[in-house]
């Protein structure tokens, strides 16, 4: 092998190693991403008790899987690609990841048992705020410092005050304009 030759040889190694790094890396996070999103569908689905948002959650979880196998066929036919000599950009690959991680997502949050454990937890926020809400009024009150319910009170008295003070000056103009005639 030439002097001349040796670097390229260099070159190509380190690259090719800088992609095998990168692609060992891109799969074990992938890896590392299903475990996590089977784990959190399984504790997910043991908590739904209808057999239809089961069918359902198991359905979007089928379709979630099915999308990232896709994209790791993807990936390993590009890098396939790259090893064959194409030019393949190493962003084409985090949007691979991208794409895959909305596709799975969206597949997952279209299920049924998806809508009706975010619908408790929104349920369940809101409950959990009327109780703050609830229990800092009533320290308000009891320090006795204006409240948020106490102002809308006042507010609506001052509204209907306004609404008969405009009623009593029309029957007082009624009266004024007789009086003048």
């Amino acid at each position: 092998m030439s002097d001349s030759e040796q670097p390229q040889a260099q070159n190509w190694n380190a690259f090719v190693e800088q992609w095998n790094e990168q692609f060992l890396d891109a799969l074990e996070d992938n890896m590392e991403a299903q475990a996590q999103f089977v784990e959190n569908w399984s504790e997910t689905v043991g908590e739904v008790s209808e057999d239809e948002e089961i069918s359902d959650g198991v359905e979007g979880y089928a379709r979630a899987y099915e999308t990232w196998m896709n994209a790791s066929q993807q990936m390993v036919d590009r890098m396939n690609d790259t090893l064959e000599g194409e030019d393949v950009e190493l962003e084409e690959f985090r949007d691979i990841w991208l794409n895959t991680a909305n596709e799975a997502f969206k597949d997952v949050m279209s299920t049924t048992a998806f809508a009706r454990m975010t619908g408790e937890t929104v349920g369940d926020v809101l409950e959990l705020q009327q109780q703050a809400d609830e229990a800092s009024e009533e320290t308000l009150r009891t320090l006795g410092f204006a409240t948020e319910s106490g102002v809308l009170e006042v507010g609506d008295r001052l509204v209907e005050l306004e609404r008969r003070q405009h009623a009593v000056e029309r029957k007082l103009d009624r009266v004024l304009e007789h009086l003048e005639e």
